[in-house]
């Protein structure tokens, strides 16, 4: 039989605290998260009124892990019942959008422009390298430009002969 440590984190809900769980459990259209979590909340209450599952049928019982449930016990001694319903702020910020509308006109003037000399065609590597020396961008990745060109839908090796040469399907 598996041992499951103690409770480290307990609950019980005040009066307000409880009407406002019921409420949202109850009433209203909320994000199911939310309302797993409000569910969860009010069976792992351990007041006079509560039932004071245990996790394993708290996580049956929503459809939650049993360390989600965990999770949501230590948040709600953090930050309060109604704080952790809501989803965790982020620690770190999301990293800031390199390419942008701008550089993407850019990329798709180059590719829809005459090649360099020398060159019959563009190729991606060539692209990256032009940005960078025309200062439209710090960076950028060869992946990066095929991207932005297959979100315009554009072929370097289209209809000129290249490696990528579409080839006319028969009709199904």
């Amino acid at each position: 039989m598996r041992r499951v440590p103690a409770k480290i984190h307990r609950i019980k809900l005040a009066s307000d605290e409880l009407s406002a769980l019921e409420d949202i459990r109850d009433h209203g259209s909320h994000k199911s998260i939310k309302f797993k979590r409000a569910l969860a909340l009010l069976l792992c209450d351990e007041g006079p009124d509560g039932p004071a599952l245990k996790d394993d049928d708290v996580a049956k019982n929503t459809g939650m892990s049993v360390a989600s449930v965990e999770r949501l016990r230590k948040r709600c001694c953090e930050v309060g019942p109604l704080g952790a319903l809501e989803p965790k702020p982020r620690e770190t910020p999301p990293r800031e959008i390199k390419i942008t509308g701008e550089v993407e006109a850019h990329i798709t003037r180059l590719a829809c422009s005459r090649p360099p000399e020398g060159q019959v065609t563009w190729t991606l590597a060539i692209i990256a390298e032009r940005l960078i020396e025309i200062e439209v961008i710090e960076s950028i990745s060869r992946t990066s430009v095929s991207t932005v060109l297959k979100k315009a839908n554009l072929n370097l090796g289209g209809k000129k002969g290249g490696v990528s040469r579409l080839k006319k399907m028969p009709p199904s």
